[in-house]
């Protein structure tokens, strides 16, 4: 009975950092892939460069969908992995990423109107060219905010899941302080100036603390043991709940 239990609560700790690492990877990809294709404050050249490089505007919103989906899968299993810690807040922390991630796919409904607008729809002939390409660039900058608004909550959860690692048995507490200087530097996007401001640095940040809890899962893993010690105390509890 014993050796059941314990292969059953063996943390995913290295299959989250597998996938925390991908979400980096295909985020990282996404940007390459468009990088040059918008150019702020001039309508007329981001919709020349969105139409010549259609493919690529596509490829950049596919590898954002994978992304997020990559999330889906790191949220679940961090879930799994910190409930022994405490539940409530990681079902809170649970809860507050997949409204990120919820969020964020909503915001690519505005990536992908541009092409819409450009690619001479028949409903839209009413309008000039000027006036499409105007359209279309106001359309990619709710696109940012939108993400932006997902990424607030995404700082939420980087604080709640460092307050986690923290308080944890099984990984270093430098990690947890990382991940919350990392949602702090997410939440600096509540005021979009205070974020300007501090870009690129709160960017760094926001790399150095998911960066260093990616890696560590992914190469060092936990503390099987006192993960193991610390389910088995949450087990015995609801046991004497009930």
């Amino acid at each position: 009975m014993t050796d059941v239990m314990s292969i059953r609560l063996s943390p995913p700790a290295r299959i989250a950092g597998l996938f925390y690492l991908l979400v980096f990877l295909f985020n990282g990809i996404a940007i390459l892939v468009i990088s040059g294709l918008v150019i702020c404050g001039d309508a007329a050249a981001t919709a020349s460069n969105i139409l010549a490089h259609a493919s690529r505007f596509w490829l950049g919103f596919t590898f954002r969908l994978i992304m997020i989906a990559c999330f889906i899968v790191v949220t679940a299993l961090f879930y799994e992995l910190f409930k022994p810690v405490n539940r409530r807040v990681s079902l809170l922390a649970a809860f507050l990423s997949l409204m990120g991630c919820a969020v964020q796919a909503f915001s690519f409904l505005f990536y992908i109107a541009p092409l819409v607008v450009l690619q001479d729809a028949p409903h839209l002939a009413a309008f000039k060219a000027e006036q499409l390409q105007a359209i279309a660039l106001m359309l990619f900058q709710l696109h940012v905010k939108a993400a932006n608004i997902g990424s607030v909550f995404f700082g939420f959860y980087c604080l709640l899941i460092g307050y986690l690692v923290f308080r944890s048995a099984f990984l270093p507490r430098i990690l947890g302080v990382l991940l919350m200087l990392a949602g702090m530097s997410m939440l600096t996007l509540l005021y979009p100036p205070l974020a300007n401001s501090l870009r690129p640095y709160n960017l760094a940040l926001g790399i150095l603390g998911e960066g260093s809890l990616t890696l560590w899962l992914l190469f060092m893993g936990v503390n099987v043991d006192r993960w193991k010690e610390q389910a088995q105390v949450r087990v015995g509890q609801q046991g004497n709940a009930t």
